[in-house]
């Protein structure tokens, strides 16, 4: 929280993604600590009004990129424009930003607590408060308002974080593993809150190691591990990289149709399963129906963005992931 407030214009970006003017834009980010590389060679294009995730383990470099977004910290090489800027801190007014490490007084009221980070941010105390109030009765905490952060539940302290977060109507919410801690109901409730930020015409960038989150929310996603993004882009694209897979069930056993199947189908009793073929089902449909195959059942499944994030960014880093997300669960 620590970018200094300046000066609240928006001059948006010549940059489109689109024909959509980009929130963010970064090339060739690079960054080393103590010689060690963190982030190697990021490319991330964010358009305005999308919710985007950076989705990765731990330890992948998905912190120290939103804070190179976001001028935090500064890249060793490389580029990042934030609506057109190349200095995000000039327009910090625009931005909210909610960091993995949590943090709040515990002695401070929960309203006082909202009211001081929209301080941070430009707004007076006496409107901070006002708005904090607002949004404590609009998300069911009105009666929490005069509590201190120490009475708070680890939920209702970390809503009252993201609200801090968002006091001051910001245009880019950046949420560093925002889903981490909660139980199911609050994170149903943090989805419900991104995608109305959306619907409201900000922009909306996570980190997540959880695939799910990603997969409900995500107009687009960066994937990257080991401090490297192989893949950057819609999250339909990520999942069009596999072949969707057919699966077919037919009263007949054998015959002439079956010539009529890919090379690479594969058996299992009754069921035949293969990639959709490039020139679409009608046509295999029509050999299969004039071959008397008999179709009791057919279905087109589409690859999930696991085995998207499997096929583009390996076995070793998939695992990680659900080691992370396993962990998390467990707590």
């Amino acid at each position: 929280m620590d970018m200094a407030v300046g000066d609240q214009s928006h001059t948006g970006n010549s940059a489109s993604d689109g024909g959509r003017a980009l929130a963010i834009e970064a090339r060739g980010l690079v960054k080393r600590f103590d010689g060690t590389l963190a982030v190697d060679g990021v490319d991330i294009s964010v358009p305005e009004g999308a919710i985007y995730g950076v989705l990765g383990p731990n330890g992948a470099g998905k912190t120290t990129t939103l804070r190179m977004l976001l001028g935090i910290i500064d890249p060793d090489e490389g580029v990042r424009r934030v609506f057109g800027h190349d200095n995000p801190h000039d327009i910090a007014r625009l931005i909210g930003y909610l960091p993995e490490e949590r943090g709040l007084y515990p002695a401070m009221k929960a309203v006082d607590a909202i009211a001081f980070m929209g301080a941070l941010r430009g707004l007076s105390l006496d409107e901070g408060r006002r708005r904090g109030r607002e949004m404590l009765e609009r998300h069911d905490l009105g009666h929490a308002a005069e509590r201190t952060i120490r009475q708070l539940s680890k939920g209702m302290a970390q809503t009252v974080q993201l609200l801090g977060t968002l006091v001051h109507e910001p245009k880019l919410v950046v949420l560093d593993e925002p889903f981490s801690g909660l139980d199911a109901i609050n994170q149903g409730k943090l989805e419900r809150m991104i995608r109305q930020l959306a619907e409201d015409g900000t922009t909306v960038i996570f980190s997540t190691h959880v695939i799910h989150h990603a997969e409900r929310l995500c107009e687009g996603v960066a994937i990257i591990a080991g401090g490297k993004v192989p893949y950057a882009g819609s999250v339909e694209a990520a999942r069009d990289r596999i072949p969707a897979q057919v699966r077919l069930e037919t009263r007949a056993r054998t015959g002439a149709w079956m010539e009529a199947l890919p090379s690479d189908t594969k058996r299992e009793g009754d069921f035949f399963s293969f990639p959709l073929p490039e020139s679409g089902i009608e046509p295999l449909l029509r050999q299969l129906i004039e071959g008397d195959a008999g179709i009791l059942s057919l279905s087109i499944e589409r690859a999930g963005l696991h085995d998207a994030f499997v096929h583009i960014a390996g076995e070793a880093a998939a695992r990680a992931l659900e080691a992370d997300a396993a962990g998390e669960s467990r707590r």
